[in-house]
């Protein structure tokens, strides 16, 4: 069985999102991936070497005044260079986001890296997750509990450290993880009976 290749390339500005890494990266862990968590802000030469030969990226920020964290603004504008080679071209991508609100415009965060991704040819995966906590019978501690599709979206509050990570939210990052690594599976997959 094929093993994917899955990096999480994120910032957290005061914890919170680094959590949520984690989370994905051991859903990825879970389902088989070899992992490779980057700090964006503290990119290295062999970072961006890690992420070129990955078959799939997950991208992860806070939601600052409505959109990715200005660290991960630099770090977007700097793969420029892989777009100009095609470098990151048909590898999958994924994305979370973490917020102080419970919207947060975190949509427009997903969109941000939505939009990346689409600009590298990039192929993206969804939550692939109903909605949680939206009847009577659910609660917050539900997965997908503030109801994203495009990827996985966590609230915590403003006055709580990382410690104040939602555990459900923790639990929808990393079906984000599994859910990544196992499409990329069947993608790696597909495209070797192709070229068979």
């Amino acid at each position: 069985m094929t093993t994917p290749v899955v990096s999480i390339a994120y910032h957290s500005g005061y914890g919170h999102t680094a959590v949520l890494a984690e989370a994905v990266r051991n859903g990825a862990a879970e389902a088989g991936a070899t992992v490779h968590v980057i700090k964006v802000d503290a990119i290295t030469d062999a970072d961006w070497e890690l992420l070129d030969a990955s078959d799939a990226i997950v991208f992860g920020s806070p939601t600052y005044m409505g959109t990715a964290s200005g660290a991960f603004h630099q770090f977007a504008e700097a793969t420029s260079k892989r777009w100009f080679t095609d470098a990151w071209l048909d590898k999958l991508a994924a994305g979370f986001t973490n917020s102080g609100s419970k919207s947060g415009d975190k949509s427009h965060t997903l969109q941000y890296f939505q939009t990346l991704a689409a600009q590298h040819g990039m192929h993206w995966v969804n939550l692939g997750l109903k909605p949680g906590w939206n009847l009577t019978t659910g609660s917050e501690n539900d997965l997908n509990r503030l109801g994203f599709f495009s990827g996985a979206g966590a609230q915590t509050n403003s006055d709580e450290g990382p410690e104040g990570v939602h555990k459900a939210d923790m639990a929808t990052a990393e079906h984000l993880g599994r859910r990544i690594t196992e499409t990329t599976r069947v993608f790696i997959a597909g495209k070797a009976a192709v070229s068979a």
